[in-house]
């Protein structure tokens, strides 16, 4: 075996911040299922590993809040699995081999389900651990979810790649922590933001003097850092995020210097997308759109005030779900063959336990936080899958994965198409299949699975050698007596081709479905045909008379003339198997290169 990096860096959220979208450490996973929590377990330093395990398998806790937001009753996805939680990190990172020796542990403690709110960046699966523990988990049985990662919304940035895994990114909610910037004298003049703290002891109704921290400090005083902010005693500041100062440190720099109170705008690459998080002072976090509106505001006049309005919590956005600016997108890079992320779940502003109180509470026992990150979408997914293994113990994980793939929905709660933090339509290398929809998932229909053993033919492909195979699978491999197939042939619940100059302009694959619905039934196809793309697939219609059957399929992809040469860089659609009852739907991808 190669010898690993000295270090493995993860993700995380300290205090409510996302690291600054960097991947510099996780804390803990954990797995969920039969297996009994070892005793004494593990000191959660930061809060992580106590947020992530309640959202997987919290039990239901009555007036939850934090900061008197978001009150209700809390719940994780799985509220009677037993939780077993190993520690793997410390503040410093994630070594490798305490990733490995955990993992190994877990198995042998009998877990059905392993969720990991942690990873790195795209290697060959051979030299990442995670890969590697992934599958000598689903060689027992285990499913296993993990965190896409925090680096989004650049193209191929990807965490947690195998397709053994499934792959979480992050979206929203339909609960908006509401807080507004109302500039000037209009009050028609307003733009909606979130807020986690929202102080009842600060009068919204007072105007205060607005500044632009570009404008009033040393370089780079437009990202409030440390000790560059200068004259804003009593005034509102606005603050650009980024810069690599988290946004509660920006805060804490217009705390400092004075400042009443802070408006903190996206950068262009975040779009939309806002988080409500624990600021030092009064602050709402609005869009790069409201905030370059709020800057020519501000160059406009000679004495620019605002006013900042908190709404508290409210429930009803049209728009959830919607993509998080931060999770991380498709294409893979270590198997360009498998689309991922395979699935969204729900991971911004996420209330979940937390060990300590962020609030100075003193009469419950009962602690929360709201974080955001792929970390918290992931246990969303783990939760379910548990479920979904409880009704279901035959079913592979490869089974599982497909039931939550081909169920997911692509609209939102105004039935429109899930956007982007961009808030244009969201492609398949954003949101993979979908949001997950736990209750269609029981109850798939069809089922697209996969063995252990299948997936080294598809290692064979990767044109990895016999030795590298052997250092995943853990047994003697040889490609030349298994067999090669492309990554596109791996009979998985979605699609992505890559059409080069170099390659045919036509190419064959093959699917196998196994009913898992009613004995009797027939599915009818329905097909989104890629940009610049011709497909045909056969049979057209799929009729089965028994439980656990089977049926292949044939699918022919065929580019067409100057597919690629229009200044498009990738097609997508689905390909659908439609019951009277079911909805079995595979997502493209198409990459002209």
């Amino acid at each position: 075996m190669p010898p690993p990096p000295a270090k493995w860096k993860g993700k995380c959220e300290f205090n409510g911040t996302l690291c600054n979208n960097k991947l510099i450490g996780a804390r803990n996973f954990m797995g969920v299922g039969k297996g009994q929590p070892s005793p004494g377990p593990p000191f959660d330093i930061d809060g992580h590993g106590t947020h992530t395990s309640s959202t997987a398998a919290g039990r239901f806790v009555e007036g939850a809040s934090v900061f008197g937001q978001a009150n209700g009753t809390a719940a994780g996805m799985a509220p009677k699995a037993h939780l077993a939680v190993y520690k793997v990190c410390t503040g410093f990172g994630c070594a490798e081999a305490d990733i490995m020796a955990a993992l190994d542990v877990a198995v042998d403690d009998g877990v059905d389900v392993l969720s990991l709110s942690l990873g790195g960046p795209s290697i060959p699966f051979y030299k990442d651990v995670i890969a590697i523990g992934a599958f000598a988990a689903i060689q027992k049985g285990i499913f296993f979810s993990c965190a896409a990662g925090n680096s989004g919304p650049f193209n191929r940035s990807l965490s947690n790649e195998a397709p053994w895994i499934l792959t979480v990114g992050a979206s929203t909610t339909d609960r908006i922590l509401k807080s507004e910037a109302q500039i000037g004298d209009d009050k028609n003049n307003h733009f909606d933001g979130k807020s986690l703290s929202q102080p009842q002891d600060f009068d919204s109704k007072v105007t205060l003097p607005l500044v632009y921290a570009g404008s009033v400090g040393n370089q780079p005083s437009a990202f409030c850092k440390e000790g560059t902010l200068e004259n804003v005693e009593g005034k509102i500041v606005l603050c650009e995020t980024g810069g690599g100062v988290t946004n509660i440190a920006k805060g804490e720099e217009v705390k400092r210097a004075g400042g009443a109170a802070m408006i903190l705008m996206n950068q262009e690459t975040d779009g939309f997308s806002t988080l409500a998080e624990s600021h030092a002072l009064p602050t709402t976090h609005v869009s790069y759109a409201a905030g370059l509106q709020i800057k020519s505001y501000i160059s406009s006049t000679s004495s620019p005030t605002a006013k900042i309005l908190f709404n508290g919590t409210v429930i009803g956005d049209a728009l959830a779900p919607d993509v998080a600016f931060f999770s991380s997108r498709g294409p893979n890079k270590a198997s360009p063959g498998i689309l991922k992320p395979d699935i969204i779940g729900p991971g911004v502003d996420i209330l979940a336990a937390w060990p300590v109180s962020v609030d100075n509470a003193t009469q419950s026992k009962a602690t929360f936080n709201i974080i955001s990150g792929t970390s918290m979408a992931c246990p969303h997914l783990s939760g379910i899958a548990a479920l979904v293994k409880s009704s279901h113990p035959d079913w592979s994980p490869a089974a599982i994965k497909s039931a939550i793939m081909t169920t997911a929905d692509v609209l939102n709660l105004a039935g429109l198409p899930i956007v982007d933090q961009d808030q244009n339509p969201a492609n398949v290398f954003a949101m993979g299949a979908g949001h997950v929809n736990p209750s269609k998932a029981n109850d798939p229909g069809l089922i697209y699975d996969t063995q252990a053993e299948d997936y080294i033919p598809y290692l064979c492909g990767l044109n990895y050698t016999d030795t590298e195979i052997q250092i995943i699978t853990q047994q003697k491999v040889n490609c030349s007596q298994v067999g090669v197939i492309s990554e596109a042939q791996l009979n998985y619940p979605s699609f992505s081709i890559k059409i080069g100059s170099n390659e045919s302009q036509s190419q064959y694959y093959t699917r196998t479905v196994r009913n898992v619905g009613p004995a009797s039934s027939t599915y009818n196809l329905d097909l989104l045909v890629p940009h610049k793309m011709g497909m045909s697939v056969n049979p057209g219609v799929l009729t089965f008379t028994e439980v656990n059957q089977e049926i292949t399929f044939h699918v022919e992809f065929i580019a067409q003339d100057g597919a690629g040469k229009d200044g498009v860089a990738f097609g997508q659609g689905y390909l659908k198997w439609v019951s009277d009852k079911h909805n079995v739907t595979s997502p493209i991808a198409v990459v002209f290169d």
